[in-house]
This record gives structure tokens, C-alpha cells and sequence, in this order.
């Protein structure tokens, strides 16, 4: 017999948007009883906190040693894993290739996967831009839309000048702002990059993670609040446009050619925030499928470049160069925004200065990803298999991904233009010094499940994040975002997960009334 239990709201996923909702929902009803539901289990001992700040010094070390690179594909340490695994037991708590887990994503073979309560919000480098221009998503209400991006930005506890500038940091933006000062707004021109972190005078700055914004998820002592780890979502359960809960299955406790023992959780209403692979997929396997499901696959071309800063050029001795604090990797962490067909490529500028083994500054590199945006189409999308199952047991996801025309000239723009930004700091190798990252390596994938304005076909739920056709199905996360995204995508995300949590609260209103 299977068992079953029941809570008022579900949450499927243990991320930044999953806590989001659950933070903002306990805003509302400190009483509501919320279910988090997450397939992996906590890396460390605690879930939810961000590997830059976990006691163990071994997995500490490892993230920062990743983090260095600025490259999204490489922190995670996702590239170690391509092969399919025998089973999901064999995955230690981390993040994964999506060919890890058996799906088709060659066409965008970076892509990763969190496996490990927390998503990607343990692993993510709290990079924070706001969106502007073709990235505003606000359907006609700027208000609104104003005050779900505040209320994100307080969620993510977003920092404006967290990491620099340093002195040496201030030169890289003076040069910055003579090549792009005065296009877009003055809010917008080359400045700190904001930071989800909580700011100090010295030694590391925490990240906000889940268990930062909801810290029920790392630390309980909240009883209306329940964390299930090591147990999957395989398909919610559909009666007549209402969605009564969801069918769970264990993943710690499966032995070798056995399944994990198998529950329901019902609930009044089910929040989606698996991520833009995931989300969709849980759809597919619970039989709602809109025309739009899967499609709108997106994910901004991801440029980088590496570049020895000349010191003589700049007049700046070795002596002078900054040291990074205590904790961190970098000694500048500066943001370039996108200011639509002017200057259309987000730039996230790392810099570090490498020391000797006595701490002795040898030479400052200036690090520098472009990212450039790439037309939203539906041929670009996930595809979900009827018959073949991935190493979870749900429906195989095919990618389908590549650049139009468009895109491609875009991208060749962004490597004239990060080679010429490069040169102004040093002598650069363009052949070995900068290079267009295959798909995926960003992982910031949005548009699987897109919102927008009317059921029309091209959405998969509305504004609010509701499933179009389901009275109490929600979805929050970069999946939902249907715009064609420069920047990185979290923050953007959390508005998501604002507009969800509050229609949830509204829905509840309601059926109680």
C-alpha cells in the first residue's frame, strides 16, 4: 500500500526560487504547511548552505579553486562527470553533465545538472545584474513589475559594490567607461557587479543560498516546514485541472535493481521549481503538455577572455597591486551592462592578482566573459522521449539547440569586441587567450516553460506563473523567463518566484473565502 500524507503547499525543488516561495509564503501564514521535495541530498552536513561557506575546508577549497576560472561550467566541477552513471545512487551530492544522467545534450553539452539539496543555489557565484530593455518581462504593468524586482533583490540580500573596486579594479572600469560611458543610463554604466552576499568590513562574504533566505531548509525549528531530500517528484497527480499533489519516490534507500519505496504527498496547491530542464520534464511525465512545453530553449552565447594586465602601461608596480581578502578568489568583481542594440553584451569582468608562495604579487589578470544574447525560437527546445527513460526513470530529454543567422553575428561582434577590450590591457593572444564556450557552459537556460500574457501556444503558463488550464499548478525559475536574457538570470528568476508565491497566497484567499 502506498503511503500518503498531505500539506498545504508542495514546493518541488530546494533551490534559490524554491526558498524564495517558501520564504515569502511563511511571510504570509507562519502556520502554512510547506513541503520541500528535493532528488538530491545535501553536499556537507547542512543543506542549503553555499559551498563558499561551508565548515569542511576540503569542499571549500575546491569551489573557490573552481570558482577562479569565472566560468559557470567549471566552478560547479560539473565537467569532471560526462559518462551516464549506473544508478542515482552512485552520484555523490554535486552538479552533473546533463549526459550524466543518460538525457541527449550534445547539442548543448555543457549543460549541468544539481544533484544535491540546495540546487544550484550552493554552487552559484551570486552574480546579481538587474534586467533592462528586451530582458523585462512586466506584461504591461511597469509597477508591478518595479516592485517584484525589489522584492528580489531583498530576497537575495543583493549587494551593490561587493567585491571591489580595488585601485587596480578602478582602472579597468575607467577604461570601461571610456569605450561604453554614456550609452544607456546613468544606473547602467560599467560598475560593481552586484552580488547576492552579505556584506563585511573584512574575511569572507557569505553567499546567500537557500538556507540563507528561507533558514528553515538549513537550520529547522520550524514546524509547519518539512524538507525531503533523496526523494524524487516522478509525476504530480491530474484530475480535471487540478493538480491534488504528486507521486514521490525514495532515492537513498534503492538498492542496486531496485526501486526506492514509492509515496504520495497531496496537497492544495504544488509549486514547480525543478529548473528549465526539469521543470518541463516533470510536466511531460505527468501528462500536461502545452504546445509551448519544452520549447523557447535558451541560453546567451558565453564569450571569455583571460589578459595579463601591462602594469608599465598602466603605472602600476608590483607592490601596488590588491591582494584578494581573506576567503575570496578575486579582487574585483565589476559588471559591464547590456544597453540594448548600442551595447548589447552583458560583461562580467573577474580580475585576480597571482602571488608567489610567499603572498608576493607576480602579475594581475583582468578576466573577461561577454555574454551576448540569442534569439528566443521554438525550434531551439527540449524534447521528451514517450518510450526511453533517463537514469532517474523519467522521460528522456533530447536537446535541440543552435544559433540563427542573427545569433552568429552577434556572436562574432561580442569576439571582435572582447578582443578589443582585451588589448587595451595588455598584450593578448586572441588564439589562445579568448574563446566562444560551447553551449551550455553559462548555465543559465531559460524558456522551457515560458510565462506570458494569454494561452495562445506560445506560453506555458500566465504571468503569475500558473499553469494555464490548472487552477492551482505553479511554476517558478528561469524556465519561466520568455525573454532573451544578456545578463545572468538568477535575480530575473526570483521575480518568478515572487509572482508564484504571491498568487499561491492569493489562491489560498480565495478557496478559503
Amino acid at each position: 500500500m502506498t503511503d500518503t500524507t498531505r500539506t498545504d503547499v508542495l514546493i518541488v525543488g530546494s533551490g534559490i526560487m524554491g526558498s524564495v516561495v517558501a520564504r515569502l509564503l511563511r511571510d504570509t501564514d507562519p502556520a502554512l504547511r510547506i513541503t520541500m521535495v528535493d532528488g538530491g541530498s545535501a553536499i556537507g552536513g547542512t543543506p542549503g548552505v553555499h559551498l563558499h561557506d561551508v565548515d569542511d575546508p576540503v569542499l571549500w577549497a575546491r569551489y573557490n579553486e573552481q570558482a577562479g576560472s569565472g566560468i559557470q561550467g567549471m566552478y560547479t566541477g560539473a565537467e569532471a562527470v560526462r559518462e551516464v552513471a549506473d544508478s542515482l545512487t552512485d552520484l555523490q551530492p554535486g552538479m552533473f553533465h546533463a549526459l550524466a544522467f543518460g538525457e541527449d545534450a550534445e547539442a548543448m553539452p555543457a549543460t549541468a545538472l544539481a544533484w544535491n539539496a540546495g540546487g544550484m543555489g550552493v554552487h552559484w557565484t551570486a552574480a546579481t545584474p538587474w534586467p533592462a530593455g528586451h530582458e523585462v518581462f512586466d506584461f504591461g504593468d511597469p509597477a508591478r513589475w518595479a516592485a517584484d524586482l525589489a522584492t528580489a533583490h531583498r530576497m537575495l540580500a543583493v549587494t551593490p559594490a561587493a567585491i571591489g573596486p580595488t585601485g587596480t579594479g578602478e582602472a579597468v572600469l575607467d577604461v570601461l567607461r571610456r569605450r561604453f560611458g554614456g550609452v544607456g543610463p546613468a544606473d547602467r554604466q560599467p560598475q560593481p557587479m552586484p552580488m547576492a552576499v552579505t556584506a563585511k568590513a573584512s574575511g569572507p562574504m557569505p553567499r546567500t543560498a537557500p538556507g540563507t533566505i528561507f533558514p528553515a531548509i538549513a537550520t529547522g525549528g520550524d514546524p509547519a516546514f518539512t524538507l525531503v531530500t533523496g526523494t524524487l517528484a516522478t509525476s504530480l497527480i491530474v484530475s480535471d485541472g487540478h493538480v491534488t499533489g504528486a507521486r514521490l519516490r525514495r532515492i537513498t534507500d534503492s538498492a542496486e535493481g531496485a526501486r526506492g519505496a514509492e509515496s504520495q504527498l497531496l496537497a492544495d496547491a504544488v509549486v514547480v521549481c525543478a529548473d528549465a530542464l526539469r521543470t518541463p520534464q516533470l510536466l511531460f511525465a505527468s501528462g500536461i503538455r502545452p504546445e509551448a512545453l519544452g520549447r523557447h530553449l535558451n541560453e546567451h552565447a558565453f564569450i571569455t577572455a583571460r589578459v595579463l594586465l601591462d602594469l608599465d602601461r598602466f603605472g602600476i608596480g608590483l607592490d601596488a597591486l590588491p591582494l584578494p581578502r581573506a576567503g575570496e578568489f578575486s579582487t574585483d568583481s565589476l559588471w559591464l551592462p547590456q544597453n540594448g542594440a548600442a551595447q548589447p553584451f552583458h560583461g562580467q569582468i573577474m580580475n585576480r592578482t597571482y602571488v608567489d608562495e610567499d603572498g608576493r604579487p607576480l602579475a594581475h589578470s583582468v578576466g573577461l566573459s561577454l555574454f551576448a544574447p540569442v534569439e528566443s525560437r521554438p525550434e531551439n527546445r527540449l524534447v521528451f522521449s514517450q518510450t526511453a527513460t533517463d537514469l532517474a526513470g523519467m522521460p528522456r530529454i533530447g536537446v535541440e539547440f543552435g544559433y540563427c543567422d542573427a545569433d552568429r553575428a552577434l556572436i562574432r561582434r561580442a569576439l571582435d569586441e572582447v578582443r578589443s577590450i582585451a588589448e587595451e590591457f595588455g598584450p593578448f593572444d586572441p588564439a589562445t587567450e579568448h574563446a566562444l564556450l560551447p553551449p551550455g557552459s553559462s548555465l543559465h537556460q531559460t524558456g522551457t516553460v515560458r510565462s506570458g500574457p494569454a494561452d495562445d501556444g506560445t506560453s506555458v503558463c500566465g504571468p503569475d506563473g500558473r499553469v494555464w488550464g490548472y487552477d492551482n499548478l505553479y511554476l517558478a525559475g528561469n524556465g519561466v523567463i520568455p525573454t532573451a536574457m544578456a545578463a545572468n538570470v538568477t535575480l530575473t528568476g526570483a521575480v518568478t518566484a515572487v509572482r508564484a508565491a504571491r498568487a499561491v497566497a492569493t489562491h489560498r484567499e480565495e478557496v478559503r473565502s
